[in-house]
């Protein structure tokens, strides 16, 4: 199956870059435009403070203190007065407390430092200081206390003049606090609007930068990735021959042309598979053919062959039985060489076809305790344990999923050779089990001849003999039979050849059912 050659990848910077560097270059712009917007905003902040702490932290309080002084300076003369009508001490109070406050209002404004009020503040505190010394302290000085004046001992047109020239200087004063307290607040205000118009105006840029990085990411890694997508599930949905031909970032384009690489191995991959199943296919139809011929095989030798070889079994028995004796010995021999073959002929066919059965005619596997079926093989046996004085004892074996004819079959198998190899003391078998991985483990022990572990696989193939037949009766292929039982339920069988004073076979069968 052809495919086709993959588009022209796109050329610049947005190929040159993988979508990491890509989004980094992305996020770039806006992180810059935040970062402006915080520089910008903590100096206009800065600036806002700045001019914030200088309204509230200085002309306010100033203004303030200004007020307090012209206050101050009011009880002053009205105490002065008083107490020249009057020439009552109680009268000189507030002269007193009004000395006091100015003092400290005009500590309080040196303090301050209200720009370009330096001069006027200078000129208030020395027209203060001289009318305190030409106008008040005079004054107070001249009343005799308890007798009240008549008439002033200052010049009045002069305490005057000298007063208004205070309040003269102190409106000065307040005025040049008030210019300034003006011009803060207006600068202030502007502080204020140009933040607001700067935030704004960041704000608008980064907006606008993260709609364009939005826009370019969409267009540069979402729109490659959504077409791959789209012909990444149409080469799913069975179109192998659609191929993958993308633009974008480097990383994506690679990724396409690892897509790409890959659908063209399944491609390769399915016509390799479909040859195989093709093959497959035909090896199936000749092995169903092979079956049926094999069938057809056993058969014919379970009754076409079987049919003769009882004839010449039959009539080979009965030349034995009305010519023996009459003959000479050869010629009897030659009748019993006859007879056995033809005995053993049918013992090897009927051999045969049990183990062409196993696993070609599937019964049904039931769930059932081995040890019965352990017990079972050991009744079918009596005879020859009795004639051999041997015994069987059978541990506590598990339930499992079997066929249960098969799996009687290992048993007696495995328990008649035990018997048949028996040595100079009378056999006798063991059958424990256990648990190995997942797997019943069962094993069958005896106390016979043993086997060599040079042949712990040989005695499994069916046929292989290590004795004679004039030792051992037997047609060898109770073993094999016993190893395509086992791996027909899915276990295993072999000799231990680490156990001594005998041979002990070991097979497993699986725990669960379903394993079946």
């Amino acid at each position: 199956m052809a495919s086709p050659e993959p588009g022209p990848h796109a050329h610049g910077l947005t190929a040159r870059l993988r979508v990491g560097q890509l989004l980094a270059l992305v996020a770039i712009v806006p992180l810059a435009i935040v970062l402006a917007a915080v520089a910008v905003g903590i100096v206009t902040l800065s600036n806002q403070s700045d001019v914030r702490s200088e309204l509230l932290d200085r002309l306010e309080p100033a203004n303030l203190a200004a007020s307090q002084l012209a206050t101050a300076l009011v009880d002053q003369e009205t105490g002065v007065r008083g107490y020249e009508l009057a020439a009552l001490p109680e009268f000189l109070q507030p002269f007193t407390s009004g000395t006091a406050t100015a003092a400290r209002a005009l500590s309080e404004l040196r303090r301050y430092r209200v720009p370009g009020s330096g001069a006027a503040l200078a000129l208030v505190a020395a027209r203060v200081a001289a009318w305190r010394a030409s106008v008040a302290l005079p004054a107070i000085r001249r009343v005799l206390p308890g007798h009240p004046s008549s008439k002033a001992a200052v010049d009045a047109v002069r305490a005057k003049h000298l007063f208004d020239a205070i309040r003269s200087a102190l409106a000065a004063l307040q005025s040049r606090i008030a210019n300034r307290v003006t011009i803060v607040r207006h600068h202030l205000d502007g502080a204020a609007r140009t933040t607001t118009a700067t935030l704004t105006v960041i704000g608008v840029i980064l907006l606008l930068a993260v709609l364009g990085a939005s826009l370019m990411l969409q267009r540069t890694i979402n729109r490659p990735l959504a077409r791959l997508s789209r012909a990444a599930r149409r080469v799913s949905g069975g179109e192998l021959s659609h191929g993958f031909e993308l633009d974008g970032p480097r990383d994506i384009v690679q990724l396409a042309d690892d897509v790409e690489a890959m659908r063209v191995r399944l491609v390769r991959e399915l016509s390799t598979a479909e040859h195989a199943r093709a093959q497959l296919a035909a090896t199936a139809d000749d092995l169903r053919r092979s079956n049926a011929e094999l069938e057809q095989f056993a058969y014919v030798a379970s009754h076409d062959l079987q049919e003769p070889l009882r004839k010449v079994t039959s009539f080979c028995q009965l030349l034995q039985q009305r010519y023996g004796g009459e003959l000479d010995e050869r010629a009897d021999q030659y009748i019993e060489f006859a007879v056995d073959g033809a005995k053993r002929m049918q013992e090897l066919i009927n051999d045969l076809l049990a183990f062409s059965r196993v696993g070609r005619i599937v019964g049904h596997r039931v769930s059932v305790p081995l040890g019965s079926l352990a017990e079972a093989a050991v009744a079918d046996l009596t005879t020859t344990l009795t004639a051999t004085g041997g015994s069987v004892s059978v541990g506590e074996l598990p339930e499992a999923a079997v066929e249960p004819t098969l799996m009687r079959t290992v048993f007696q198998n495995l328990i008649a050779n035990a018997i048949k190899f028996h040595s100079d003391e009378p056999p006798r078998v063991r059958i424990d089990s256990g648990r190995e991985q997942g797997h019943w483990l069962i094993t069958v022990a005896d106390n016979g001849i043993g086997i060599e572990s040079e042949y712990a696989e040989r005695i499994f193939v069916i046929f292989q003999r290590l004795h004679g037949r004039a030792s051992y009766e037997g047609t060898g292929i109770g073993l094999a039979m016993c190893r395509k039982v086992i791996e027909y339920h899915g276990g295993r069988i072999w000799l231990d050849t680490e156990y001594t004073g005998g041979a002990r076979f070991c097979f497993t069968l699986p725990v669960d059912a379903g394993d079946f």
